[in-house]
Formats: C-alpha cells, structure tokens, sequence
C-alpha cells in the first residue's frame, strides 16, 4: 500500500507536532529548541494563508511528513515569492515523498501566482541543502552565525529556485 499525500486537518495537529519535534530533539533542520505542542498546525497554517497544507500518511495512516508554503513577505510587493517547507521523519525518506510533496508545493505556489520558491536551512542541514539543488535550488545567499543551537552556532543558508 503505497503512501497518502492528502491536506492537512484540524485533527493533524498531535502528528504534526509529533513529527516537527523528531527534529527539534535530534537535528539542525528545525530551528527551535524547544519542543512545540498541538497548537503549531494552527501556527504553520495561519503563516501560510492562502496555501494549503499536506501531510504525508505511511501505509499503516501514521502521518510521518508535511509540507507548506507561506508568503515570504507581507508586503505585496513580494506576492510572487513564497518560502517552502518539507518535514519527513527519516525512516520515512527516500521513498520519492520529498519530490511528490516538492512537486505539489511547486503547484500549489504556481496556482496562487508564485514564481519564485525560497528554501532556508541551518549550513549543519547538509541534506536539506543537498536536496534543495538536487531539485533546481541554488544557493543565493547566507547569514553567518545566526543561530545557535545543541551549543553550536549555525549560518542560515538561503536557496532560491525560479518557478
């Protein structure tokens, strides 16, 4: 029974948090240190607006990914460039869900009038930024020693891709 990619629900909000603090814990690739708790899909959809948000479902209906976009800025200059995020709990990859779920973002962004996807991750994210530009991103920018996390501090690397 292969993976579900279907929108995000109310009822997704233990899962979500459920899979944003895997990384909280253990990773550079969420930026927080501290755990978040039920109410953050209700943050993760109110940054996103008007784009939808998808959860992944394994075989079995566990969610064990999402994905969003939000409006890289508010000001509406800026209405053509929106910033993409992609969580899949690591036994969970390399099953193709981080391209399905890139190639809906990139829909959806396309959909609401989007030509530019940006894509921000901690400079100790190698494989976020590998995925990145194995998907069309490159690397348009980096702000040195931002961040600080498990003791360690960490540059915010900025890719951009061209829709």
């Amino acid at each position: 029974m292969p993976y579900n990619i279907r929108r995000a629900e109310d009822t997704d909000a233990e899962a979500v948090s459920h899979v944003f603090n895997h990384f909280v814990k253990t990773s550079f690739a969420a930026f927080p240190s501290q755990e978040v708790d039920e109410s953050f899909l209700g943050r993760l959809c109110g940054v996103a607006g008007k784009f939808p948000m998808h959860v992944v479902e394994s075989p079995e209906g566990t969610v064990v990914g999402f994905a969003l976009i939000r409006p890289y800025h508010l000001a509406d200059t800026f209405r053509r460039t929106a910033e993409a995020t992609i969580f899949i709990l690591p036994e969970h990859t390399r099953q193709g869900l981080g391209d399905r779920l890139l190639g809906l973002l990139e829909a959806d962004a396309k959909a609401h009038g989007v030509d530019t996807l940006l894509g921000g991750a901690s400079s100790h994210n190698e494989p976020s930024i590998a995925f990145q530009k194995k998907h069309g991103f490159v690397e348009c920018g980096r702000f040195q020693r931002v961040g600080r996390k498990f003791s360690q501090d960490f540059d915010l690397v900025w890719l951009q891709k061209l829709l």
